[in-house]
């Protein structure tokens, strides 16, 4: 009768025959990460001012210090780190800002509205805020059921109400921490190809 280990060595193996296409993965990751932080940097970009008003107002907006420098650091790092990854150029380096990045989001925009990005009184993530979105969605649908045309407003997905939680930004953190380890990517980065021209013999 077969040990153990000698059920596992074979299977194993197989797993470790895989590795030859090990590339996909911090490629998959660089290419679904790019066009979210690129949209979310232009979006600050191009409303530069507003996103300062923003930032800085303790009142109604972060109260963060010095936001014309919060707001082009966190814009250039987002567009321009975007790029970086598409063409996965000193990956684990822009891996690190992005991750401050998504920390601060996380901490002064999500943290009090709780894990969830969308609010979803079924799930057990929900906390006190979601379960009263729960009323505001009734009283939603019920108000788009009678005065408006709710089968053509939900026809490509049903009604929600955003909750803002910090479910996105822990999310990207967790890839970009991925990517920081893993780094671009064999053979499909520039890291890759400039590592084994100029590296390698280290």
């Amino acid at each position: 009768m077969k040990s153990l280990i000698d059920l596992y060595r074979p299977a194993h193996q197989a797993l470790n025959s895989t590795r030859f296409a090990d590339c996909l993965a911090p490629l998959l990751l660089r290419l679904y990460l790019a066009p979210v932080l690129m949209q979310a940097g232009w979006n600050k970009l191009v409303a530069f001012d507003d996103t300062v008003a923003w930032f800085g107002n303790p009142d109604w907006g972060l109260g963060l210090p010095f936001p014309e420098l919060m707001v082009a650091l966190a814009a250039g790092t987002e567009f321009f780190g975007a790029w970086l990854l598409v063409f996965g150029l000193a990956v684990r380096w822009i891996s690190i800002p992005l991750m401050i990045t998504m920390l601060v989001a996380a901490l002064t925009v999500h943290w009090q509205n709780g894990w969830l990005a969308i609010a979803d009184a079924s799930s057990w993530l929900a906390n006190d805020r979601v379960m009263e979105a729960a009323d505001r969605l009734q009283a939603g649908r019920s108000l788009l059921q009678q005065h408006g045309h709710y089968d053509w407003l939900t026809g490509r997905g049903s009604f929600v109400i955003l909750n803002n939680g910090i479910e996105f930004a822990a999310t990207y953190f967790v890839m970009l921490l991925s990517l920081f380890f893993t780094g671009a990517g064999r053979y499909v980065s520039v890291d890759y190809w400039l590592a084994r021209r100029f590296i390698k013999a280290d």
